[in-house]
């Protein structure tokens, strides 16, 4: 179900394109993309070119702009503490906005439209509100519209739990739906459009020079997500590596190619894909811990019970037989960790704790770190000469993560972006060109 980017323009040929005849796509749009009614003329116009070309499409969408935001509000004004159930009702109804106009913008321009909710469209889940996870896709429904001649149009972010409760996947979760949805009916691909144009090495706000990927393997991607890079949702991801789906990460706005996210290639990996920035987490440090066997477990099984999802753990050296515990947790989880761990500061014999909001992680990601050594050291080296002082610091096979302040942290993505080589010759290379430059530009360099 793989092939290589292309750009459709005009006739298309087997020599220009490895695009499968009558493929089969799901074009998933973000909430951006959708966020008025101009916009979701235009997603509806990009839908028809794709079924002008010969192709059958099955669209996912996002609530509208910042629909979900506004209605957590909504749900905090009337309740401090919101059922999970009754939020996860309330939530769901973003998408099936979205997913409706759409449906009737198509039909407007007379094109056969149906819309679906998740449970319509067949997504279960398990019954976890507000971060379910698919269980299984029944994709008959999607598939009789499809050979009906429908354009069939399911709400992202929701699906339907054994009780026939509505539940949802959490943040990003639209793109979870559409990998899950790409799988259940067997698309050849699963396009995820955004706001971005692409996979860059890293925030190109950050280091102007950033290079856009032409494609990251599931792996890298995977990395890059769970350390800080938002351009895919990091479940969505990992569904993709584990059923073989290939998703064409691209802009709602653009024709440009985007990044294809597919399992990696036999050919030599770049030491370093991209580099990811992160200032959503906070450093929790618990002081004076009584250096005993036990403590660490009780301590770190309460904060997994809370459902409080920890990154670094950093043990600092004993002296006289106490010491200082700190991890890291992403801003959402605060609360519940503090709450975890004063629960527990007397029964732990620890004096108190502190937290530091004024951190940043800084990960250099690439599949090609496993059999290239001195990645460390060119990083240690770099941050050193640039006077940029690391906290903490945790390593994978593809991943060397920093903790350092917040205020060295768009600085330390610059100079290592650089000292690892991935600046390009060109700000913002290729993304201003129209899709026949690119085209053009593809075509000569075959």
């Amino acid at each position: 179900m793989m092939f290589d980017l292309c750009v459709h323009i005009g006739t298309r040929t087997s020599k220009e394109c490895e695009h499968p005849p009558m493929a089969l796509i799901v074009a998933k749009f973000g909430g951006t993309s959708v966020g008025s009614p101009e916009r979701i003329r235009g997603v509806a116009d990009r839908l028809i070119k794709i079924r002008e070309r010969g192709d059958r499409v099955v669209a996912v969408v996002s609530a509208m702009g910042k629909t979900t935001d506004e209605l957590m509000a909504l749900a905090a004004a009337v309740n401090d503490d919101p059922p999970a159930r009754e939020l996860d009702r309330l939530l769901s109804t973003g998408e099936q906005v979205s997913m409706t106009l759409l449906a009737l913008a198509l039909e407007a321009k007379g094109y056969k439209a149906i819309s679906y909710t998740g449970r319509q469209a067949g997504i279960q889940t398990n019954g976890t509100h507000n971060k379910a996870k698919i269980v299984k896709v029944h994709n008959e429904r999607i598939e009789r519209a499809l050979d009906a001649g429908y354009i069939p149009v399911v709400a992202g972010f929701q699906g339907i739990d054994a009780n026939g409760d509505m539940t949802t996947l959490g943040r990003g979760g639209s793109d979870t739906t559409a990998v899950a949805v790409a799988w259940g009916i067997g698309a050849d691909i699963c396009e995820i459009y955004s706001d971005v144009d692409g996979v860059y090495t890293t925030d190109p706000r950050i280091a102007p020079r950033a290079r856009k990927l032409k494609s990251i393997s599931y792996d890298d991607m995977l990395e890059l997500s769970s350390a800080g890079s938002g351009v895919l949702q990091m479940r969505a991801v990992e569904f993709a590596k584990k059923w073989g789906v290939t998703i064409h990460a691209r802009s709602a706005f653009s024709d440009a190619p985007g990044t294809l996210v597919k399992e990696e290639s036999l050919m030599e990996q770049a030491v370093i894909t991209g580099i990811a920035y992160d200032t959503s987490e906070m450093k929790v440090t618990i002081r004076h811990v009584p250096d005993t066997t036990g403590v660490a477990a009780k301590v770190f099984g309460a904060l997994s019970e809370a459902m409080v999802n920890m990154d670094m753990i950093i043990q600092n050296t004993s002296l006289d037989g106490a010491t200082d515990i700190s991890f890291t947790c992403p801003e959402a989880d605060l609360p519940r960790a503090v709450e975890t761990i004063g629960q527990m500061i007397e029964e732990i014999g620890a004096d108190g704790w502190d937290v530091d909001e004024d951190v940043a992680k800084v990960s250099l990601v690439g599949t090609g770190m496993k059999t290239s050594p001195g990645v460390a050291a060119r990083a240690f080296q770099t941050m050193s000469d640039n006077d940029i002082n690391i906290m903490a610091i945790s390593t994978s096979p593809i991943r060397l993560s920093m903790v350092i302040r917040a205020a060295d942290g768009k600085r330390a993505v610059q100079v290592l972006h650089t000292a690892f080589e991935l600046d390009s010759e060109s700000v913002f290379e290729e993304t201003q060109l129209s899709a026949e430059e690119i085209a053009a530009k593809m075509q000569k360099g075959r």
